[in-house]
Protein backbone atom coordinates (compact mmCIF):
# COMPACT_ATOMS: atom_id res chain seq x y z
CA UNK A 1 0.00 0.00 0.00
CA UNK A 2 1.15 3.18 -1.20
CA UNK A 3 1.87 6.34 2.03
CA UNK A 4 -0.81 8.04 0.31
CA UNK A 5 -3.39 5.36 0.76
CA UNK A 6 -2.34 4.96 4.29
CA UNK A 7 -2.50 8.48 4.90
CA UNK A 8 -6.39 8.65 3.66
CA UNK A 9 -7.08 5.45 5.49
CA UNK A 10 -5.89 7.14 8.41
CA UNK A 11 -7.81 10.00 7.56
CA UNK A 12 -10.68 8.05 7.01
CA UNK A 13 -10.44 6.54 10.70
CA UNK A 14 -11.17 10.29 12.37
CA UNK A 15 -13.29 11.47 9.83
CA UNK A 16 -15.94 7.79 10.31
CA UNK A 17 -14.97 7.13 13.96
CA UNK A 18 -15.60 10.86 15.67
CA UNK A 19 -19.52 10.97 15.18
CA UNK A 20 -19.13 7.81 17.45
CA UNK A 21 -17.90 9.37 20.62
CA UNK A 22 -20.92 11.96 21.62
CA UNK A 23 -23.26 8.84 21.13
CA UNK A 24 -21.50 6.35 23.49
CA UNK A 25 -21.56 9.92 26.05
CA UNK A 26 -25.07 10.12 25.37
CA UNK A 27 -25.88 6.17 25.86
CA UNK A 28 -23.79 6.35 29.51
CA UNK A 29 -25.71 9.48 30.56
CA UNK A 30 -29.25 7.77 30.18
CA UNK A 31 -27.64 4.70 31.73
CA UNK A 32 -26.86 6.52 34.69
CA UNK A 33 -30.47 8.24 34.55
CA UNK A 34 -32.67 4.87 34.17
CA UNK A 35 -33.23 6.16 30.32
CA UNK A 36 -32.87 4.16 26.88
CA UNK A 37 -31.65 7.10 25.78
CA UNK A 38 -30.73 8.11 21.61
CA UNK A 39 -29.00 5.51 19.55
CA UNK A 40 -24.91 5.60 19.47
CA UNK A 41 -25.08 6.20 16.09
CA UNK A 42 -27.68 9.34 16.31
CA UNK A 43 -25.22 11.78 15.23
CA UNK A 44 -24.53 9.72 12.00
CA UNK A 45 -28.08 10.42 11.04
CA UNK A 46 -28.17 14.21 12.09
CA UNK A 47 -25.38 14.86 10.01
CA UNK A 48 -27.18 12.65 7.17
CA UNK A 49 -30.38 14.63 7.52
CA UNK A 50 -28.64 18.38 7.90
CA UNK A 51 -26.55 17.80 4.83
CA UNK A 52 -29.98 17.54 3.14
CA UNK A 53 -31.11 20.71 4.18
CA UNK A 54 -30.85 24.43 2.76
CA UNK A 55 -28.88 27.03 5.02
CA UNK A 56 -30.67 29.97 6.38
CA UNK A 57 -28.56 32.95 6.60
CA UNK A 58 -29.36 36.75 8.37
CA UNK A 59 -29.22 39.36 6.23
CA UNK A 60 -26.64 40.87 8.48
CA UNK A 61 -24.35 38.22 8.07
CA UNK A 62 -21.62 38.24 5.54
CA UNK A 63 -19.76 35.18 3.71
CA UNK A 64 -17.29 34.97 6.58
CA UNK A 65 -20.49 33.11 8.20
CA UNK A 66 -20.12 30.53 6.08
CA UNK A 67 -16.21 30.28 5.67
CA UNK A 68 -16.07 30.41 9.33
CA UNK A 69 -17.10 26.93 9.79
CA UNK A 70 -15.62 25.78 6.87
CA UNK A 71 -11.83 26.90 8.25
CA UNK A 72 -12.40 25.81 11.28
CA UNK A 73 -13.24 22.26 10.19
CA UNK A 74 -10.44 22.02 7.81
CA UNK A 75 -8.15 23.31 10.79
CA UNK A 76 -9.69 20.12 13.17
CA UNK A 77 -8.79 17.66 10.20
CA UNK A 78 -5.24 19.09 9.91
CA UNK A 79 -4.78 18.83 13.73
CA UNK A 80 -6.10 15.28 13.97
CA UNK A 81 -3.79 14.49 10.73
CA UNK A 82 -0.68 15.03 13.17
CA UNK A 83 -1.52 12.91 16.14
CA UNK A 84 0.21 9.20 15.83
CA UNK A 85 -2.48 6.59 16.20
CA UNK A 86 -0.02 4.29 18.43
CA UNK A 87 1.38 1.78 15.86
CA UNK A 88 0.22 3.20 12.90
CA UNK A 89 1.73 6.64 13.17
CA UNK A 90 0.62 10.24 12.39
CA UNK A 91 -0.71 10.92 8.59
CA UNK A 92 2.21 13.74 8.60
CA UNK A 93 4.83 14.10 11.45
CA UNK A 94 7.83 16.26 11.45
CA UNK A 95 10.21 18.21 13.86
CA UNK A 96 7.50 20.69 15.36
CA UNK A 97 4.36 19.15 14.66
CA UNK A 98 3.56 19.56 18.19
CA UNK A 99 3.25 23.63 18.12
CA UNK A 100 1.50 23.78 14.87
CA UNK A 101 -1.53 21.31 16.33
CA UNK A 102 -1.96 23.94 18.86
CA UNK A 103 -1.68 26.29 16.48
CA UNK A 104 -4.23 24.76 14.41
CA UNK A 105 -6.62 24.48 17.42
CA UNK A 106 -6.38 27.77 18.10
CA UNK A 107 -7.47 28.59 14.44
CA UNK A 108 -10.09 26.53 14.79
CA UNK A 109 -11.19 28.66 18.09
CA UNK A 110 -10.91 31.59 16.06
CA UNK A 111 -13.16 31.24 12.97
CA UNK A 112 -15.52 29.44 15.27
CA UNK A 113 -15.93 32.60 17.06
CA UNK A 114 -15.80 34.63 14.05
CA UNK A 115 -18.75 33.12 12.12
CA UNK A 116 -21.03 33.76 15.66
CA UNK A 117 -20.33 37.36 15.61
CA UNK A 118 -21.02 37.80 11.43
CA UNK A 119 -24.81 37.09 12.67
CA UNK A 120 -24.90 40.35 14.82
CA UNK A 121 -26.74 38.48 17.42
CA UNK A 122 -25.57 39.89 20.71
CA UNK A 123 -26.27 36.34 22.15
CA UNK A 124 -23.82 34.58 19.90
CA UNK A 125 -21.00 37.46 20.74
CA UNK A 126 -21.97 36.71 24.42
CA UNK A 127 -20.72 32.82 23.67
CA UNK A 128 -18.15 33.94 21.31
CA UNK A 129 -16.60 36.28 24.24
CA UNK A 130 -17.18 33.36 26.96
CA UNK A 131 -15.36 30.75 24.49
CA UNK A 132 -12.06 33.34 23.97
CA UNK A 133 -12.36 33.78 27.98
CA UNK A 134 -11.93 30.36 28.54
CA UNK A 135 -9.57 29.48 25.95
CA UNK A 136 -7.09 31.28 27.66
CA UNK A 137 -6.51 29.19 30.40
CA UNK A 138 -7.32 25.84 28.62
CA UNK A 139 -4.46 26.75 26.24
CA UNK A 140 -1.99 27.81 28.69
CA UNK A 141 -2.64 24.07 30.15
CA UNK A 142 -1.96 22.29 26.54
CA UNK A 143 1.35 24.45 26.02
CA UNK A 144 2.38 22.82 30.21
CA UNK A 145 0.93 19.70 28.69
CA UNK A 146 3.24 19.87 25.48
CA UNK A 147 6.41 21.20 27.27
CA UNK A 148 6.07 18.41 29.91
CA UNK A 149 5.89 15.69 27.08
CA UNK A 150 8.84 17.24 25.07
CA UNK A 151 11.55 17.99 28.51
CA UNK A 152 10.54 13.83 29.06
CA UNK A 153 11.32 12.98 25.25
CA UNK A 154 13.35 15.87 24.03
CA UNK A 155 11.68 16.52 21.46
CA UNK A 156 8.37 18.75 19.52
CA UNK A 157 7.24 15.94 17.44
CA UNK A 158 4.55 14.09 18.40
CA UNK A 159 5.34 10.51 17.09
CA UNK A 160 8.33 10.66 19.54
CA UNK A 161 6.70 12.51 22.43
CA UNK A 162 3.91 10.35 22.78
CA UNK A 163 5.57 6.85 22.46
CA UNK A 164 6.37 6.65 26.08
CA UNK A 165 3.99 7.42 29.42
CA UNK A 166 4.60 10.30 30.80
CA UNK A 167 6.51 8.72 34.09
CA UNK A 168 5.83 10.25 37.23
CA UNK A 169 3.97 12.59 36.35
CA UNK A 170 1.47 10.54 34.37
CA UNK A 171 -1.41 10.80 37.23
CA UNK A 172 -0.88 15.01 36.96
CA UNK A 173 -0.85 15.07 33.53
CA UNK A 174 -3.79 13.04 33.29
CA UNK A 175 -5.93 14.62 35.37
CA UNK A 176 -4.73 18.52 33.91
CA UNK A 177 -5.22 16.85 30.23
CA UNK A 178 -8.89 15.24 31.12
CA UNK A 179 -9.56 19.04 32.95
CA UNK A 180 -8.82 20.77 29.33
CA UNK A 181 -10.76 18.39 27.23
CA UNK A 182 -14.10 18.88 29.08
CA UNK A 183 -13.32 22.63 28.63
CA UNK A 184 -12.20 22.37 25.24
CA UNK A 185 -15.11 20.41 24.00
CA UNK A 186 -17.59 22.12 26.26
CA UNK A 187 -18.71 19.74 28.31
CA UNK A 188 -20.01 19.63 32.33
CA UNK A 189 -19.13 21.03 34.09
CA UNK A 190 -17.62 23.74 31.90
CA UNK A 191 -20.84 24.24 29.58
CA UNK A 192 -24.30 21.55 28.91
CA UNK A 193 -24.40 20.68 25.16
CA UNK A 194 -28.25 19.92 25.78
CA UNK A 195 -29.09 23.29 26.90
CA UNK A 196 -31.35 25.67 25.26
CA UNK A 197 -31.12 28.72 27.19
CA UNK A 198 -28.98 31.09 26.03
CA UNK A 199 -28.49 32.65 28.94
CA UNK A 200 -26.00 29.71 30.28
CA UNK A 201 -25.03 28.52 26.83
CA UNK A 202 -21.10 28.84 25.64
CA UNK A 203 -20.44 26.92 22.68
CA UNK A 204 -24.04 26.08 21.61
CA UNK A 205 -25.07 29.60 21.52
CA UNK A 206 -22.99 30.05 19.02
CA UNK A 207 -24.41 27.79 16.36
CA UNK A 208 -28.23 28.68 17.10
CA UNK A 209 -28.56 31.03 13.99
CA UNK A 210 -26.21 27.56 11.72
CA UNK A 211 -28.30 25.30 9.98
CA UNK A 212 -27.96 22.52 7.18
CA UNK A 213 -24.22 22.07 6.07
CA UNK A 214 -22.82 24.34 7.59
CA UNK A 215 -24.30 23.46 10.65
CA UNK A 216 -23.30 19.27 10.22
CA UNK A 217 -19.83 20.87 9.68
CA UNK A 218 -19.63 22.20 13.11
CA UNK A 219 -21.14 19.38 14.83
CA UNK A 220 -18.56 16.89 13.22
CA UNK A 221 -15.60 19.60 13.69
CA UNK A 222 -16.93 18.97 17.58
CA UNK A 223 -16.70 15.15 17.59
CA UNK A 224 -13.57 15.15 16.13
CA UNK A 225 -11.71 17.36 18.23
CA UNK A 226 -13.75 15.14 21.21
CA UNK A 227 -11.75 12.10 19.55
CA UNK A 228 -8.40 14.40 19.20
CA UNK A 229 -8.15 14.97 22.91
CA UNK A 230 -9.05 11.49 24.20
CA UNK A 231 -6.68 10.42 21.88
CA UNK A 232 -3.92 12.87 23.12
CA UNK A 233 -4.84 12.03 26.91
CA UNK A 234 -4.52 7.97 26.30
CA UNK A 235 -1.18 7.99 24.17
CA UNK A 236 0.31 10.90 27.03
CA UNK A 237 -0.57 8.86 30.04
CA UNK A 238 0.00 4.98 28.68
CA UNK A 239 3.24 3.91 27.29
CA UNK A 240 2.28 3.02 23.37
CA UNK A 241 5.63 2.58 22.23
CA UNK A 242 6.72 -0.05 24.72
CA UNK A 243 3.62 -2.43 23.44
CA UNK A 244 3.28 -4.95 19.96
CA UNK A 245 1.94 -3.24 17.52
CA UNK A 246 -1.84 -5.35 18.42
CA UNK A 247 -1.39 -4.61 22.04
CA UNK A 248 -1.25 -1.20 21.53
CA UNK A 249 -3.85 -0.66 18.93
CA UNK A 250 -6.14 -2.36 21.64
CA UNK A 251 -5.47 -0.14 24.68
CA UNK A 252 -5.61 3.01 22.58
CA UNK A 253 -9.44 1.61 21.86
CA UNK A 254 -10.07 0.78 25.83
CA UNK A 255 -8.41 3.99 26.64
CA UNK A 256 -10.57 6.16 24.47
CA UNK A 257 -13.75 4.30 25.45
CA UNK A 258 -12.57 4.84 29.26
CA UNK A 259 -12.07 8.77 28.18
CA UNK A 260 -15.66 8.57 26.90
CA UNK A 261 -17.33 6.82 29.40
CA UNK A 262 -15.62 9.42 32.02
CA UNK A 263 -16.56 12.14 30.08
CA UNK A 264 -20.35 10.45 30.16
CA UNK A 265 -20.08 9.63 34.11
CA UNK A 266 -19.08 13.37 34.97
CA UNK A 267 -21.95 14.77 32.55
CA UNK A 268 -24.03 12.45 34.76
CA UNK A 269 -22.61 13.18 38.40
CA UNK A 270 -22.04 16.98 38.11
CA UNK A 271 -23.66 20.08 37.14
CA UNK A 272 -22.69 22.93 35.41
CA UNK A 273 -20.26 25.28 37.37
CA UNK A 274 -21.16 28.91 37.78
CA UNK A 275 -19.80 31.20 35.86
CA UNK A 276 -17.47 32.22 38.56
CA UNK A 277 -16.23 28.83 39.78
CA UNK A 278 -15.20 28.17 36.10
CA UNK A 279 -11.59 29.76 36.14
CA UNK A 280 -10.96 28.26 39.23
CA UNK A 281 -11.37 25.01 37.86
CA UNK A 282 -9.20 25.47 34.55
CA UNK A 283 -6.88 27.14 36.70
CA UNK A 284 -6.86 23.65 38.84
CA UNK A 285 -6.11 21.94 35.19
CA UNK A 286 -3.41 24.52 34.44
CA UNK A 287 -1.74 23.75 37.57
CA UNK A 288 -2.29 20.26 37.38
CA UNK A 289 -0.10 20.13 33.74
CA UNK A 290 2.22 23.05 35.73
CA UNK A 291 3.25 20.28 38.54
CA UNK A 292 3.72 17.24 35.70
CA UNK A 293 6.18 19.35 33.70
CA UNK A 294 8.07 20.33 37.04
CA UNK A 295 8.25 16.79 37.68
CA UNK A 296 9.43 16.01 34.18
CA UNK A 297 12.00 18.42 34.39
CA UNK A 298 13.30 17.44 37.82
CA UNK A 299 13.47 13.88 36.93
CA UNK A 300 15.74 14.84 33.91
CA UNK A 301 18.03 16.51 35.61
CA UNK A 302 18.09 13.90 38.02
Amino acid sequence: MTPFLEGLLRLAWWLVLAPLLPGLINKVKAWVAGRRGPPVLQLYYDLARLWQKQVVMSTLASPGFLIGPAVAWVALAGAVCLVPLGPVGAMLSFHGDALLMLYLLALARFFTAWAALETGSAFEGMGAAREVSYAILAEAAMVAAMLSLSVQTGSVSLVTMLAPSAGPGAALLAAGLFTVLLAENCRVPFDDPNTHLELTMIHEVMVLDHSGPPLAVILHGAAMKLLLFSVLLTEAVLPMGELSPPAATGVLLAGVLGVTIGVGLVESLLARFAFRRVPLLLTTGVLFCLFALLVAWKGGRA
